[in-house]
């Protein structure tokens, strides 16, 4: 999949089949569902949920509680424009089939 299948893929009433917990939280994002991105990635013990739970802590605005995951993640705190770095998190972790 590519990040602008990914994107057209919001116009669906569902996700994907067999997306991972980090790019479902994407997802979930992507159709503007904060809750429901923030439920999923916090339900996974993974770097990449971590990045993703990181990203959307950026969104609600807390850099702090951002700083914490980015930490778990293993990846450095980004302070760009969110919706750049979104379009990165999907492309990156589609590019690692993840």
């Amino acid at each position: 999949m590519t990040l602008d299948e990914f994107r057209r893929s919001l116009d669906a009433p569902a996700p994907p089949a067999g997306l991972s917990p980090a790019l479902l939280g994407l997802w979930h994002q992507g159709k503007g569902d904060w809750e429901a991105a923030h439920e999923t990635v916090q339900a996974d013990d993974g770097a990449d949920a971590a990045w993703v739970h990181a990203h959307l802590h950026r969104v609600e605005g807390d850099e702090m509680n951002a700083g914490y995951w980015f930490r778990r993640a293993g990846k450095p705190h980004t302070k760009g424009d969110l919706g750049e770095e979104w379009a990165a998190l999907v492309e990156g972790l589609l590019a690692q089939g993840r």
